[in-house]
């Protein structure tokens, strides 16, 4: 962050209880802003509410207010912002979301992707904003599955999201046993282990998975991706729509530079306009190929 940003940030918080009032929600949504280009419009102010107030709580503060005058005034902005980014970011995500994706992955683009790595083939996909890992175990699972079924190749998968928190939970790879309910139930078998104690009633994604996937903090608003730039395939879904359309395009448009010629970039069925401003050919809804 700037200097000038953090000066005009640390000019003080309106005392209004445990709500944040206008000025203060202004000062909030700037920072998200800038740090993830993520918007807060003032219809999300009761959403950003609940969700600092976990912050408050943990940093020992009465109410929103106090809160506000820590960040801004008492010089807890430097530690706090990672935390605040973590809680106020939106990490909806699901197994198999989107599933046309995944099946186009397992059939046309598998074979386009094994024709163009050629044999022996290890295959490089990325999860760009995998938040707590579900979009980015089930590319493993449907990779899998077709590994073991055809011509043996090799693979690895990436997930990247800017909060640490998620990044904490996908490492885990810990799931309550409803939410894996999207997953085939022949892959909920070979890829999830139930826990011992079966009142807890959770999964885990079985260590060979595992062992496929890799996660990193990642900000899609950094100028360059400290990642490599030979994926077969990347996944950015359902995030781009709390961007402005600039915004949109110019993470687009840094993302393919790490994608393969031919290779291909899936996005959410909501944000494929995107894709139609950038040197890519759309095969199937929301999925494209860099040209």
């Amino acid at each position: 962050m700037s200097a000038s940003s953090l000066a005009l940030l640390q000019t003080g918080c309106a005392e209004t209880g445990d709500r944040i009032d206008d000025q203060s929600f202004a000062r909030i949504a700037a920072l998200v802003n800038r740090q993830t280009g993520i918007r807060l419009p003032p219809s999300k102010r009761t959403m950003v509410e609940a969700r600092l107030r976990r912050r408050m709580r943990a940093c020992g503060k009465p109410d929103l207010a106090a809160y506000c005058r820590f960040l801004f005034d008492e010089g807890g902005l430097d530690r706090e912002t990672l935390h605040l980014i973590d809680v106020v970011t939106t990490n909806k995500t699901d197994f198999f979301r989107e599933p046309d994706h995944f099946r186009f992955l397992a059939g046309p683009g598998l074979e386009a992707m094994l024709a163009r790595r050629g044999r022996p083939s290890r295959l490089k996909l990325w999860s760009a904003a995998s938040s707590i890992g579900a979009e980015a175990y089930t590319i493993a699972m449907v990779l899998a599955d077709a590994a073991a079924r055809g011509p043996g190749f090799d693979f690895t998968v990436l997930g990247t999201d800017i909060s640490t928190a998620v990044l904490a939970q996908a490492r885990m790879a810990i799931y309550p046993s409803a939410f894996a309910a999207p997953v085939p139930e022949p892959m909920r078998r070979r890829y999830f282990m139930q826990a011992r104690d079966p009142a807890r009633q959770e999964l885990r994604v079985v260590p060979e998975l595992r062992a496929r996937v890799s996660f990193a903090r990642l900000n899609l608003m950094e100028a360059q991706y400290a990642v490599d730039a030979d994926f077969d395939a990347i996944f950015l879904r359902n995030v781009l729509i709390y961007f402005e359309r600039e915004v949109q395009i110019a993470v687009v448009g840094r993302l393919i530079r790490h994608i393969r010629p031919g290779g291909f970039l899936f996005l959410g069925h909501s944000e494929s306009s995107v894709g139609n401003e950038l040197p890519l050919r759309q095969l199937a809804p929301a999925t494209f190929q860099v040209l």
